[in-house]
């Protein structure tokens, strides 16, 4: 029988992950002053905590124990922070122009900002949310400014041609009856009439109290005692499936478009997902007043607000081009690390947190340091990495355009963003099935050229790198893949869905009028995000055959830890924020994480 605590503990993590799953992106607009961000660094070797990797759960992770007066050091190998959520920029030459080359206070107006990963957020703006990344920004005193719309289109199987309407409830039973029948309607309002009650405790527990110890009860059970008893209720309930079947769910379109939700929220399908994490999507359909958000400046603010929660403190830095050559164990506990570049050893007093892929994390520990590590190793990992010799299962990669347009090749009256699903038949995981188009000048014109719109448009986790493999001997080689025809013809195949995509709603958007043309497949993933495989996080269902769980924040080896999307809380940004965040209290005080969570606003 399951241990009650374990199960209440894994419930609240899995509640996280309700943000839309994209090829998600965001970077420090490292328009941070020399001091902030450093490519070397002048301070002793020697802090309390070392984080390796810059993306959302590790910056989210540095900032709070920063917050408590701990000295942190976080090491990123990219030249941009933010992982899988960073952002870039390139000019209209189309030469990429890295941040620390920018004036933080002269801003240029030649450039587009691309993201390179995420670009739908919700519950953020509003200062009372149960989103887990927002309560960070409240924690640590920074936040990006947001700028709110309610404008979303979509083109499926049922509306080629395409509709456009605000979000919500209401409107989204519109949609339910004009392209599923009333059928549609009331499969709905049953499924949300069961689904409903069992968001009140999650929506009512904010993520940042989880502990994984028995502090809990100081900071969640006797904090949130009505919501706790919630969760308890529906706790067997949340960590099943969501069975369609046993929910009564009958109408085609309704699960076809809750099967395309969930894949987008986490990259799985709907009956490979928690029902929490859909009952949590349910009840915000419902919010009043529903209105998606965007970070003014563009998606890496997201990153640069948590990087300044982190640089502000004294004795505090993000330092960029410096990867990590192996983590340093020392009678069985994690001591520090040493740079790959320089050699350089850099000890931590109290921890070492690894924000990067799990086999990343893996791999900065030498083999034969810590059995205990290396048997769990063995059994995520297996003998190749690779799922078809017995490795966990990984989320498929992403195809990315980026485009740089005129600004008249976009109607004035497009939305923002646009989802197109080709078939349903073909299963909502097929290659190219499924395409996101996010046209984020059109909610803040500073991210592209006066007079012209950036665009980024991708496959929603649904490039099997299998596919790939082929071409793995020009990961590191720019020039050997310019010339590669196969790999050029190849990429332009993959491709073509998501400029098919983008015309559905801007047709004069083409091969060859773009002033800016970068495609991006999932060795870039690989080569520039160091994910193993170009892996997004890992495909574990709930209550899978084989037996695979998501591994804890904690490591078998003392003071070694993990967050981001290979963890417990799984894919998502809130949900890496809240694997940040549980990090961080696995390793700070009971006192001092109630003192942060007393900043919290919960709704």
């Amino acid at each position: 029988m399951a241990n009650p605590f374990h199960l209440l503990f894994a419930t609240l993590l899995c509640s996280a992950v309700v943000e839309p799953f994209a090829p998600s992106p965001i970077v420090s607009k490292v328009r941070h002053s020399p001091h902030s961000l450093k490519s070397t660094s002048s301070i002793e070797d020697e802090v309390d905590c070392i984080i390796i990797g810059s993306g959302i759960g590790g910056l989210s992770c540095a900032a709070l124990l920063a917050a408590t007066g701990r000295t942190v050091r976080v090491f990123e190998k990219h030249y941009e922070i933010g992982g899988c959520a960073h952002e870039f920029y390139v000019d209209m030459n189309g030469k990429t122009v890295p941040s620390s080359a920018l004036s933080k206070s002269e801003k240029r107006q030649d450039l587009f900002h691309f993201e390179a990963g995420p670009s739908l957020y919700s519950g953020l703006s509003d200062e009372r949310t149960p989103n887990p990344l927002k309560h960070i920004y409240q924690m640590i005193e920074e936040e990006p400014e947001w700028i709110t719309y309610d404008q979303w289109g979509a083109f499926l199987p049922e509306a080629p041609e395409g509709y456009q309407l605000s979000i919500g409830a209401e409107n989204f039973c519109k949609i339910l009856e004009t392209y599923g029948g009333k059928d549609a309607v009331t499969d709905w309002e049953l499924l949300a009439e069961k689904l409903r009650p069992m968001a009140g405790g999650i929506k009512g527990i904010p993520h940042a109290a989880i502990r994984g110890d028995w502090g809990i009860l100081l900071t969640l059970i006797l904090k949130y005692p009505m919501s706790f008893v919630n969760v308890l209720k529906y706790a067997p309930a949340f960590s099943a499936p969501f069975n369609l079947d046993q929910l009564g769910v009958k109408n085609a379109f309704l699960r076809n478009y809750l099967d395309m939700l969930a894949f987008l929220l986490q990259g799985l399908p709907a009956d490979e997902t928690l029902t929490v994490v859909m009952a949590y999507m349910v009840e915000d359909f419902f919010r009043e007043n529903a209105v998606m958000d965007f970070p003014k400046g563009g998606s890496g603010e997201l990153i640069s607000a948590l990087a300044r929660g982190v640089t502000k403190r004294k004795g505090c830095s993000v330092e960029v081009s410096t990867p990590v050559e192996e983590v340093l164990i020392e009678n069985g506990r994690a001591v520090g690390v040493k740079l790959a570049k320089s050699g350089r050893i850099v000890r931590a007093k109290q921890a070492v947190v690894s924000n990067a892929d799990l086999f990343n994390t893996y791999n900065f520990v030498p083999k034969g340091v810590h059995q205990i590590f290396d048997e769990e190793r063995n059994k995520f990992l297996g003998a190749t990495a690779k799922p078809e010799d017995g490795s966990v299962p990984y989320c498929k990669s992403f195809m990315h355009l980026h485009l740089g347009v005129k600004a008249d090749l976009i109607p004035e009256d497009a939305p923002p963003q646009w989802t197109v699903v080709q078939d349903w038949n073909k299963g909502i995981d097929a290659i190219g099935n499924v395409v996101v188009v996010s046209v984020g000048s059109k909610l803040d014109p500073s991210l592209a050229p006066p007079g012209y719109h950036v665009i980024h448009a991708y496959t929603a986790g649904n490039e099997p790198y299998e596919d790939w493999e082929q071409f793995e001997h020009l990961l590191d080689d720019a020039a050997a893949r310019d010339k590669d025809e196969a790999y050029r013809a190849f990429k332009d195949e993959r491709a073509q869905p998501i400029w098919d995509a983008i015309q559905k709603r801007a047709p004069a958007v083409v091969k060859g009028a773009c002033v800016v043309e970068q495609v991006a497949t999932p060795l870039t993933h690989a080569r520039f995000l160091s994910r193993h495989r170009g892996n997004y996080g890992l495909a574990i269902a709930p209550g899978n055959i084989e037996g695979w769980k998501f591994p804890e924040v904690t490591t078998p080896i003392e003071g070694y830890y993990r967050c981001g999307d290979s963890t417990t809380s799984g894919i998502g940004v809130p949900a890496v924020a809240s694997s940040g965040a549980v990090c961080a209290n696995s390793i700070m005080s009971v006192w001092e994480q109630l003192q942060l969570n007393s900043k919290i606003k919960m709704p």
